[in-house]
């Protein structure tokens, strides 16, 4: 069974994203499934005449939603938004970076949170963004490295052994 959430309550949070706060602390703060499913509920219920803001309070509940297929949805409705409706475009970046993000992927999260950056030089929320994306390049960058170098270990370890081999039949 669903908790019925107060609708108002839920639109006004994501409303007020619009109107981003201060760092990138909402990376990792999901909505509850209670949540997801009123904002899901609303958008269902204006079918195909969805309005635009209703839409994206969906996909912000999508974005910070804890599940990858949610946070793909997210991604494409705030494309679709991006794309269809330029007076939006500029509140999309950064939960357009935010879901690339979370999604992993890095080099579209840093295209979108660098194009807010370039509208809004000092936006701490994007500026904390970018950081958390460079950083986790950078460690995913080291784990591919130490990967790399623990399979050249190997197949090294592996060649010494088969010419350590080969000699001894000779």
């Amino acid at each position: 069974m669903v908790t019925q959430l107060p609708l108002k309550s839920l639109a006004k949070q994501a409303a007020d994203m619009m109107f981003l706060p201060s760092d990138a602390a909402d990376a990792d703060d999901p909505v509850t499934p209670d949540e997801l499913a009123v904002l899901r509920a609303q958008y269902q219920k204006e079918g195909v005449h969805v309005g635009i803001q209703t839409k994206f309070n969906y996909a912000w509940g999508l974005i910070k939603s804890s599940t990858r297929t949610d946070q793909q949805e997210g991604v494409r409705l705030l494309s679709e938004i991006f794309r269809n409706s330029p007076g939006r475009r500029r509140e999309c970046l950064y939960y357009l970076a935010l879901g690339n993000y979370k999604l992993g992927n890095y080099a579209e999260a840093r295209r979108y949170n660098d194009q807010l950056l370039s509208h809004e030089p000092g936006n701490l929320q994007a500026e904390s963004l970018s950081k958390l994306i460079d950083d986790k390049v950078a460690k995913d960058g080291l784990m591919g490295a130490a990967i790399l170098g623990g399979v050249a270990v190997a197949a090294a370890g592996i060649g010494a052994m088969i010419f350590k081999g080969a000699s001894r039949r000779r």
